[in-house]
């Protein structure tokens, strides 16, 4: 998930073909903020000067990192929340059950375009703004604020039937992703600058913990929709979390010296967004393999909420007890069985990966999650579900720690690595764009075509079967990429 995605524990690890600046993970679908050096396509003496200088920083209590990976926490319940629980719910809330799949797809639409065009540039900004509490704390502080103001806004302004409430309703996710970007992206790039290359590992640890944590946290929400006072009460607690996240970390945390770094322009900005596929094929197939995979998770993931109301159906029984009465509550039960594979598999799948090759733990972990979106278009049963929720869990928690190692094996470059990888980032962001609207429009369409036939779940069993063919694809593509075994 985008967490709106799972942050695995990263496995660092140097290349065998070229000396390469050491690299760690910062993943997760709204924290493509490692683009925040984007603008220094150019000047790769700038970002070496400025690891170099990262290098010499001071050692990190355990504390210090807790306070550090902290936020990570906080930005984890908000999306989790929002996309599995929240969203969903409201969609329907405002289009009913007509037309909530295109509601759902246009919202999400305009909310990831806002995320992919923000966080490079404010990335790039907070690199090169002085101000009296760092270049990178007020930002997460001002984005933090805009964030609640987006955040009541979504809570407040939606109406049951009432689709003149969906434009307010698309601005105020727009305002809650404009200002998380502006709060996530100086924060990623708040840790290269604080932590000291032999402690990356550590800290990849950290945000790692304060990821799941957060993720699991913030699905029990959707459990507890009923006693924090619905929806709007989840909103509330979200805005509670995000404030003491940011005052966790910008308290606790002090930034060392700013370096000096190129002046911003516009046209190397847009140069360092794009690497020419026929000189980096490998990484162009990294890319596109991703791109599909998540294209799959995206379509499945987005709509899990509609297919417990729709095709399950109240109440939710698991081996004889009801554990849910609402599809926001099974759908969170659902999302605790998946965080239990995922973290299973995270922990070993990188490791196993530099004993097996990168490549064969792709093809098994993208074939387990094709696999339960298989199952998915043939069964509807809540038991069934859990289970293949633990089991799309170890696919894609294997599958985001080796994707991240395998991304790593072919970059392009030792000069603008954080560049590369933001750029490897958008992969999994981008689908949002795609993938969510399109399989919004084909469950609404070939819902009210199989209620005209008799066949109440076809759009479902649409959407399903094509996130099969995008994990299909992106499985068999990565036999294309040569520079790994």
């Amino acid at each position: 998930m985008c967490a709106h995605g799972l942050i695995c524990p990263a496995f660092v690890r140097r290349s065998k073909t070229r000396p390469r600046i050491c690299q760690w993970r910062i993943d997760g679908t709204r924290l493509a903020a490692i683009l925040s050096s984007a603008a220094l396509h150019a000047t790769g003496a700038a970002m070496i000067a400025t690891a170099t200088a990262s290098s010499h920083r001071p050692q990190l209590s355990s504390f210090r990192q807790f306070l550090l990976a902290f936020f990570w926490f906080a930005f984890s319940v908000h999306w989790t929340a929002i996309l599995i629980v929240t969203l969903p719910a409201q969609a329907l809330l405002i289009g009913g059950d007509e037309v909530k799949g295109r509601v759902l797809g246009i919202v999400l639409l305009a909310g990831a375009f806002i995320s992919m065009v923000v966080a490079p540039i404010i990335g790039a900004l907070s690199d090169r703004v002085r101000l009296p509490l760092g270049r990178r704390r007020p930002w997460m502080i001002g984005g933090t604020l805009l964030n609640v103001v987006g955040l009541l806004g979504m809570a407040y302004i939606p109406r049951q039937g009432d689709m003149s409430t969906l434009i307010p309703f698309i601005l105020a996710f727009m305002v809650v992703e404009f200002a998380n970007n502006v709060a996530s992206a100086p924060y990623a790039a708040l840790i290269p600058d604080v932590v000291a290359p032999e402690q990356r590992g550590a800290a990849s640890g950290w945000m790692g913990l304060m990821t799941m944590v957060g993720n699991a946290l913030g699905a029990v929400l959707g459990l507890l929709i009923t006693v924090v006072g619905g929806i709007t009460g989840i909103y509330w607690i979200i805005i509670a979390v995000m404030l003491v996240g940011v005052a966790v970390t910008a308290v606790g945390v002090s930034e060392p010296p700013a370096p000096a770094v190129a002046p911003f322009t516009w046209r190397g900005f847009l140069r360092g967004l794009w690497l020419d596929p026929r000189q980096y094929p490998d990484f162009a197939w990294v890319f596109l393999t991703r791109l599909l995979i998540f294209m799959g998770v995206y379509t499945v993931q987005e709509f899990l909420q509609f297919y417990m109301k729709d095709v399950i159906g109240a109440p939710f029984i698991l081996f004889g007890a009801r554990v849910a009465t609402l599809p926001e509550e099974a759908v969170s039960f659902f999302l605790l069985t998946l965080l239990l594979g995922a973290l299973v598999s995270s922990l070993t799948a990188g490791t196993l990966s530099d004993r097996l090759g990168r490549k064969r733990p792709v093809y098994a972990s993208s074939a387990l999650m094709g696999g339960v979106a298989a199952i998915f278009v043939f069964y509807g049963n809540f038991e069934l579900a859990v289970l293949l929720g633990v089991i799309f869990g170890l696919g894609y928690g294997a599958y985001t720690a080796v994707d991240w190692a395998l991304a790593t094996d072919v970059l392009p470059s030792m000069d603008d690595y954080a560049k590369d990888m933001g750029i490897w980032h958008i992969a999994s962001v981008l689908p949002q764009v795609v993938a969510t609207p399109v399989a919004g429009f084909l469950l609404d369409r070939f819902q009210l075509i199989g209620r005209s036939n008799g066949q109440s779940n076809l759009g479902y069993q649409v959407i399903f079967g094509v996130a099969v063919l995008y994990f299909m694809l992106g499985t068999v593509f990565v036999k294309n990429i040569r520079g790994v075994r």
